[in-house]
């Protein structure tokens, strides 16, 4: 892998562009052999430790402490919803204007138990429509890019929110729409999850400044939305 570009970094954090499609530390379900965990502490030199994850199709920013303190510090913000965490995404269809999604989610693991509330903000940039008939139902297909703020962090929370409004994001292969995936893939040669983490924000635990991180949109991402048309004048990212 190559060198993995850091966004921010100081004496307690350090925070990267994460690549789609790498995990972020080892797990006992996947044969991968390139984690971004070690990758990082052998480009730094020293230990770090992670603090939240991403999905491993997920791009965009990701955070790391440098020492165990700073990592109890910042973990505590993103428990207590301290930490403001903006995405950019590619849905199927033509989403709301603006709207807040409050639907509850079950841990994977414990599918039975009570489901625990989750709550995601987005608003809608920009729309098209393409010539595609890629579900053959219509003759064209319809696309919205989104600037999304979950509240809560619950497993996978972004893509199954946006599956329950049957607006999936594109590329997502667990919980998305088959058809369109795979014409994606075969037909535009874009083979990745449409979600990227644009921007981090939080009080920083002893500087006593605030610090916004941002990612920019890998070259594929880009690429998608050159081809639907979904490339709006200017981003605006919330200020808080």
């Amino acid at each position: 892998m190559e060198l993995l570009t850091v966004l921010y970094e100081d004496d307690d954090y350090v925070a990267i562009d994460k690549p789609s499609g790498v995990l972020v530390h080892r797990t006992g379900i996947s044969e991968d052999t390139v984690f971004l965990l070690q990758q990082l502490r052998r480009q730094l030199r020293q230990r770090v430790y992670p603090i939240h994850r991403l999905d491993r199709s997920t791009s965009g920013v990701l955070i790391w402490a440098k020492n165990k303190e700073a990592a109890r510090q910042l973990s505590a913000m993103f428990e207590q919803r301290q930490v403001n965490k903006t995405y950019l995404a590619v849905a199927r269809g033509w989403t709301a204007d603006a709207e807040s999604i409050a639907y509850p989610l079950a841990l994977p693991e414990q599918p039975q138990a009570p489901r625990l509330p989750a709550h995601t903000d987005y608003c809608t940039l920009a729309r098209s429509e393409m010539p595609w008939a890629i579900g053959r139902r219509h003759m064209t297909a319809r696309f919205s890019l989104v600037l999304v703020q979950p509240k809560t962090g619950r497993w996978h929370q972004i893509r199954r929110h946006f599956a329950h409004l049957r607006h999936p994001i594109i590329g997502d292969k667990r919980y998305g729409d088959n058809k369109h995936n795979k014409f994606f893939r075969e037909h535009l040669g874009i083979d990745r999850l449409l979600l990227h983490a644009r921007r981090l924000s939080f009080e920083h635990p002893t500087l006593n400044t605030t610090i916004h991180i941002e990612a920019p949109l890998e070259r594929t991402f880009e690429y998608a939305l050159k081809l639907l048309s979904l490339q709006p004048a200017e981003i605006d990212l919330p200020t808080g």
